[in-house]
């Protein structure tokens, strides 16, 4: 048994942190919460308060923590291993031992030409720090499909029910920030599936055209029976649109959406408004009664709680109509589970009812009632995860990302701050995100002498001739703008690019495409 599998055995039983995990960089790097803040979590473990809701799976959160350990230990094993080779690189045996400890502890090897030069001019960290970043990502990428058995069908929400409640593709666009990157198997507790796509926008600023293009790909194939033998399925069924803001309880002014500077209000409106012009649009190209399905969600990055925002009768959300999970939680905590769920149904209705500014047209249809009532009956289990095994609010509420990946998310690795993501085909379309990428890692990253890590990540399709050379070839061209657009970094040595691609419908997962841009030094 390797060093990475008897650490994974004891993890589950509870026995083992990692060394390094005491000394990782969000302490030095990252805004702390204070005892005041930390006393008002959703609740309190104390003297006659468990905090434990009758209508959370406390066995699935137990999984989900043992996996989110062992995908943090991979990198939190980054530093000090490092560190343990540096200081012998100049032994005669150096090369050697260094690989034989990186296999030990990081379950990989190192770059020979980097380990074989040490000797001139010492070590490239930055280099090596971002070799092992990026293998680590493809480690997590590897091992998905075993580390994940013991919870993936546990969730709630699996494609089944999004089925019956009338939907037959879920595409969720949560700003790039990568707090939200758990959004949907932790925060959603939604099941991953080819019929629910993820695509992170700065701000859930996502790009109208693309998603039209994508809303008229899904209708094709509804219209061609595509979803007909969808388990779950019933009548006619609609494409849903969610957009995913976030917000910070506890630092309201400092640690909320970077692109909209930490403007709530903002932030709620711009992914309103975003939503409203894609129905528009769509509607004005393709007929009145064409527009999908929409939702908007923010999300409380500190506590991971939700404000469901509920469509009316039309289908409109409104910013100020709303349920608050958080608030769910604490009124239904000592409730047994059917007594739960009727207020918890209850309150839904009150706010569908609510009058002032944020009175809708009539109320929404039975089958977005019940996703809504299972999203935060759902999230009630990730809001008592955050209790128990996060002392009822992250320690670290802002950036602590790994690394930066920009253009498809890299498949089945979705955790809280594993990596920042920018969702685009060119550069110059994701501008925006790549910019705020850069400026959380300039603090997290160049601030303390290590390069930016950036997997450059794309996804072709095995069944179409000539799918992944054009996915290298973009991949390729998205790599080289990145280093021109940033060349004071790169030349500097602190933009570290590596290439990837997953097939879509085979087997290859974050293959890395070993070639460096011509004006490289790495």
């Amino acid at each position: 048994m390797n060093t990475l599998k008897r650490r994974a055995a004891l993890q589950a039983s509870g026995a083992y942190l990692p060394a390094d995990a005491v000394q990782r960089r969000k302490q030095a790097r990252s805004l702390q919460v204070s005892d005041s803040e930390r006393a008002n979590p959703v609740c309190v473990i104390g003297p006659g308060q468990r905090c434990e809701h009758s209508l959370v799976d406390a066995d699935l959160n137990r999984q989900l923590f043992v996996y989110e350990q062992g995908v943090r230990a991979r990198f939190a094993s980054v530093v000090g291993t490092l560190k343990q080779i540096s200081a012998m690189q100049h032994e005669a045996d150096f090369v050697a031992s260094a690989q034989r400890i990186a296999l030990d502890r990081l379950d990989y090897t190192l770059p020979e030409a980097l380990l074989g030069r040490a000797w001139v001019g010492g070590l490239d960290m930055r280099a090596l720090h971002a070799h092992c970043q990026f293998n680590a990502a493809r480690q997590c990428v590897k091992l998905a499909p075993t580390e994940q058995t013991s919870w993936r069908q546990r969730l709630p929400l699996q494609p089944e029910l999004i089925a019956a409640c009338g939907f037959h593709t879920v595409d969720i666009t949560p700003c790039a920030d990568g707090r939200l990157q758990g959004v949907v198997p932790y925060v959603f507790r939604m099941a991953q599936s080819p019929n629910v796509w993820v695509k992170a926008y700065a701000g859930a600023m996502f790009d109208i055209e693309t998603d039209m293009a994508d809303w008229a790909q899904r209708e094709v194939e509804r219209l061609s029976g595509a979803f007909d033998n969808l388990p779950g399925a019933s009548g006619d069924l609609n494409y849903l649109k969610i957009a995913v803001y976030h917000f910070s309880s506890a630092h309201a002014h400092e640690q909320g959406c970077a692109f909209h500077a930490s403007n709530d209000k903002q932030a709620v409106e711009s992914a309103q408004a975003r939503l409203d012009e894609l129905r528009l649009a769509i509607e004005r190209t393709y007929g009145r009664g064409a527009a999908p399905a929409v939702l908007l969600i923010g999300v409380d990055t500190d506590l991971d709680s939700l404000r469901i925002h509920l469509p009316d009768g039309d289908g409109d959300v409104s910013a100020y109509r709303y349920v608050d999970t958080a608030e769910l939680y604490r009124d239904t905590v000592g409730l047994s589970a059917a007594q739960a769920r009727e207020l918890i149904a209850a309150r839904v209705d009150d706010a569908q009812a609510m009058q002032g500014w944020g009175q809708g047209r009539g109320q929404m249809g039975a089958g977005m009632r019940r996703l809504v009532l299972a999203l935060a009956e759902a999230n009630l289990s990730q809001i008592e995860y955050v209790i128990h095994h996060h002392a009822g609010r992250y320690q670290t509420i802002g950036h602590d990302e790994e690394f930066i990946c920009a253009g498809e998310a890299i498949p089945n690795v979705q955790l809280r701050n594993l990596f920042y993501f920018a969702h685009l085909d060119t550069v110059e379309e994701g501008v925006a995100d790549m910019d705020v990428g850069i400026k959380i890692f300039s603090g997290l990253n160049v601030r303390n002498g290590l390069a930016v890590p950036i997997l450059v990540h794309f996804c072709y399709s095995s069944r179409v001739p000539g799918s992944r050379d054009r996915a290298v070839a973009r991949a390729r061209r998205v790599r080289d703008a990145i280093v021109a657009r940033y060349a004071d970094l790169h030349q500097r040595g602190f933009i570290a690019c590596q290439m990837a691609v997953s097939d879509r419908h085979g087997d290859e997962r974050c293959a890395f495409i070993d070639d460096q841009p011509a004006d490289s030094g790495h």
